[in-house]
C-alpha cells in the first residue's frame, strides 16, 4: 500500500541500527513525510531540549508516493527541532535520494544520539551499518563526499544526503544536500546533523514500491500527467524556472531590497531570467546552460549554470567553480541580489555554488548578510569586526567574502553563521533582523502582500513562502479581506502535499482532488476532504510542538520595520503590514483561542487529544 512498512532506527551513541515496523495507525492519520515524521518526533522527544543536543532526533522521511510513477514523486523531508529557530523544522527536498530510500524498503530513518567520532550511515536494501567518516570525508564538501562514497562502495547509483563544512561548523542555517544541489534547506537541519557528527546517509535500493490498486493508480497518474504536461505553468517553469518571479515582485513593489528598507530594486535586470540566458559577448556563452529535473518530474524547473570563467569571483578558486552546477532560481537570486543590493549575476552564481557545495541555506545566508550590511552602514559594526571588509549594500566583494568565511567558520563568518536574529542581538539591534521565529524572510514583502505577511507570522517553522499560497489574492490587490481564511486553508493543503511524497509545483495544474485521487489509488481510502483534514491535523500538531518548545502568541509577528514603516512605492505604497487585523481572524478560522492555542474542541475534532 505505497508505504514500505519499515522504520530504520539509528542510535549513533550506541552505534546501533535496528529495523522496526512502521506504526500504520500513525501513517493513516498523518500520511507520511512531514506529517508522519512530526508525529514520531512529537511522541519521542521533549520539545524543550536544545536543538544541537543528542536528545534531538533527526528524521529523514519519505511519503507514500515517493518513488512511485506519479509526477514529481521524488520528495523527502528532514524533520527535527530546528537549529536556527528552536521550532519544528520540516525541510523538504527533491532530487533522487528519497526514491532510493523507498527502494531500500524504508519509510523513515530516525537518527538519535551523537557519534563519538565522525561517521556516515550506509544502507543497502534491508541492511545498514554505521561507518567511520574520519579523514575520508569529514572536513570535505558535499561534492567530494558524494564522489568518495560512491567510489568506496563501487556503485555510481548510490544516492547520498550529506552536509558540507557549514553543517560540520554548526552554521545555524546549514542544509542537508543530495544530488549536488538539491537541499533540505531551511531551519538548520544540516546543523542538527552536524551536531551528531553524522556526515552523510548513503543509500542503495534495488526494490520497488507497491500500490493499493495498480491499474487505477496508473490511470490516475496518466490523467494527472496529462493535465500537468499541457499546462502553461509547467511550460514556464521548464523553460525559465522560478526566476521570472523577480520581475513580478519588483514591478508590484513586493521585492524586499537592502534588508527590507525598500520594496523595489533598481538592479533587477542584472540578476533576472533574461540576464541569466543572455550570451556573453566575449565567449558567446550564457550563465544558463539548461534545465534539469528531480526524480519522476516532468516539469524540470532546476537550472544548470556555468560562471563566466573570466569573472574575478572565481579566479584562483579551483577548477570545480568553472564547471557546471546548480544555477540561480528566484529565492537565491533574490537573496544574493536585491536583499543585499548586489547586481552581479556571476558573483551570485558563485555564492550559490558555495551554498550548494558546503550546505548553506541561500535565503537565510542572504538575509544574514543583509542584516550585517545594515549594521555596518548604521555604524553598529565596523571593519574591526568584519575582517577589514566594508559590508556596504551592493558590495559583491563583501557577499563573496561572507560566503567563504561562513562556510569555513573563520573570522566574521562565525558571526554570520549565527543567522540574522542572533547576529543583530549580539550587536545591539534586534530590530534589524528581517526574520520570523528566527528564520529569515523569503522574497516577498508583507506590506504589498498582506496575506504573505500573515503566512510568515503564523508559519510553524518561521518565515516561509512554501507553507501557504495567498499569491493570487495578494497580487490581485493590496488588502486584508479574506486573507485569514486563504492562509489557513492553503497552509492545510500544503501540509498534506508535503506529506505525500509529491512536489508543490503541480498545484498550478492540479486541484486537491488530483492529489487525492493518486493517493487513494496508491494507499486506499483517501478523498480530498480526508487529505485536507489530515493537513489541518498536521498543522495543529506542529503548533502544539512549538507551544511545548516555548513559543507563544508573541512569536506570531513580523519585524517592526514592516509593522511601522510604510512602503514608499509600488502597489503597497503607504501600507504597513496589518497583522493586527488579520491575526485574530486567523485564530478564529483555526479554532484557536485568542492566545493562539488550539481549543479542546479543535483538538477533539482533529483527534489530537491525548488518549485516556
Amino acid at each position: 500500500m505505497a508505504w514500505q512498512g519499515w522504520v530504520l532506527r539509528v542510535n549513533l551513541t550506541r552505534r546501533s541500527v535496528t529495523r522496526e515496523p512502521l506504526i500504520q495507525e500513525w501513517a493513516d492519520a498523518y500520511l507520511g513525510q512531514r506529517g508522519l515524521a512530526t508525529k514520531y518526533l512529537a511522541e519521542e522527544m521533549d520539545p524543550s531540549v536544545d536543538p544541537l543536543s543528542p536528545e534531538n532526533p533527526l528524521i529523514l522521511a519519505t511519503g507514500p508516493l515517493t518513488g512511485t510513477m506519479a509526477a514529481t514523486a521524488g520528495r523527502w523531508s528532514a524533520v527535527t527541532k530546528g537549529a536556527l529557530t528552536g521550532a519544528i523544522a520540516a525541510s523538504n527536498a527533491g532530487g533522487f535520494f528519497g526514491a532510493e530510500v523507498k527502494y531500500a524498503g524504508i519509510d523513515l530513518i530516525i537518527i538519535e544520539g551523537r557519534a563519538s567520532r565522525p561517521a556516515y550511515l550506509w544502507i543497502k536494501d534491508g541492511s545498514a551499518e554505521i561507518l567511520d567518516a574520519g579523514e575520508f570525508i569529514w572536513g570535505e564538501s558535499v561534492w567530494i563526499t558524494e564522489q568518495r562514497i560512491r567510489a568506496r562502495h563501487a556503485d555510481p547509483r548510490i544516492r547520498i544526503a550529506s552536509i558540507g563544512k557549514a553543517g560540520e561548523n554548526l552554521v545555524r542555517y546549514a542544509c542537508i544536500i543530495c544530488d549536488r544541489d538539491r537541499a533540505a534547506g531551511r531551519s538548520g537541519v544540516g546543523a542538527v546533523m552536524g551536531s551528531k557528527l553524522l556526515k552523510a546517509v548513503a543509500v542503495r535500493g534495488t526494490g520497488g514500491v507497491s500500490v493499493h490498486n495498480p491499474l487505477r493508480f496508473m490511470e490516475a497518474v496518466r490523467e494527472a500527467r496529462n493535465k500537468l504536461d499541457s499546462h502553461p505553468v509547467r511550460m514556464m517553469l521548464m523553460k525559465r524556472g522560478t526566476l521570472p518571479m523577480i520581475d513580478t515582485t519588483n514591478a508590484y513593489g513586493a521585492l524586499p531590497t537592502r534588508n527590507g528598507q525598500a520594496v523595489r530594486f533598481e538592479g533587477t535586470q542584472a540578476v533576472n531570467a533574461e540576464r541569466m540566458a543572455q550570451r556573453r559577448a566575449h565567449d558567446g556563452h550564457a550563465n544558463l546552460l539548461t534545465n534539469k529535473a528531480c526524480f519522476g518530474c516532468s516539469i524540470g524547473c532546476g537550472r544548470v549554470s556555468k560562471i563566466d570563467p573570466r569573472h574575478p569571483a572565481i579566479q584562483g578558486k579551483g577548477q570545480r567553480y568553472r564547471e557546471a552546477g546548480g544555477g540561480l532560481e528566484y529565492e537565491n537570486s533574490f537573496a544574493f541580489g536585491p536583499m543585499v543590493g548586489c547586481s552581479d549575476i556571476e558573483a551570485a552564481t558563485y555564492v550559490n555554488f558555495i551554498c550548494n557545495e558546503q550546505g548553506m541555506d541561500p535565503i537565510s545566508f542572504g538575509g544574514t548578510v543583509a542584516a550585517a550590511m545594515e549594521l555596518y552602514e548604521t555604524g553598529a559594526i565596523d571593519e574591526t569586526v568584519t575582517d577589514n571588509v566594508a559590508y556596504c549594500f551592493g558590495s559583491s566583494q563583501a557577499l563573496v567574502t561572507a560566503a567563504e568565511a561562513t562556510a569555513a567558520g573563520v573570522g566574521f563568518g562565525r558571526d554570520l553563521a549565527l543567522g540574522a536574529k542572533r547576529l543583530c542581538e549580539k550587536y545591539g539591534h534586534p530590530e534589524l533582523a528581517v526574520a520570523v521565529k528566527g528564520q529569515e524572510f523569503p522574497g516577498y514583502d508583507p506590506r504589498a502582500m498582506q496575506g504573505m505577511g500573515l503566512a510568515y507570522a503564523t508559519s510553524n517553522r518561521g518565515a516561509c513562502h512554501m507553507r501557504a499560497s495567498p499569491y493570487a489574492a495578494d497580487f490581485k490587490d493590496v488588502g486584508t479581506e479574506g486573507r485569514a481564511r486563504i492562509v489557513k486553508n492553503t497552509q492545510d493543503v500544503a501540509a498534506a502535499i508535503d506529506s505525500s511524497g509529491l512536489c508543490m509545483f503541480p498545484r498550478g495544474a492540479w486541484g486537491l482532488e488530483d492529489f487525492a485521487t493518486q493517493i487513494d489509488a496508491a494507499c486506499g481510502g483517501w478523498s480530498s476532504e480526508r487529505l485536507r483534514l489530515t493537513g489541518e491535523r498536521i498543522y495543529n500538531l506542529e503548533r502544539l510542538f512549538n507551544h511545548r518548545a516555548g513559543f507563544t502568541r508573541k512569536d506570531d509577528t513580523l519585524p517592526v520595520r514592516f509593522l511601522t514603516e510604510p512602503a514608499t512605492e509600488g502597489a503597497g505604497q503607504g501600507w504597513v503590514a496589518h497583522l493586527d487585523e488579520m491575526l485574530p481572524e486567523y485564530y478564529r478560522e483555526r479554532g484557536w483561542n485568542p492566545e493562539g492555542v488550539p481549543t479542546e474542541e479543535t483538538l477533539q475534532r482533529l483527534g489530537l487529544l491525548p488518549s485516556t
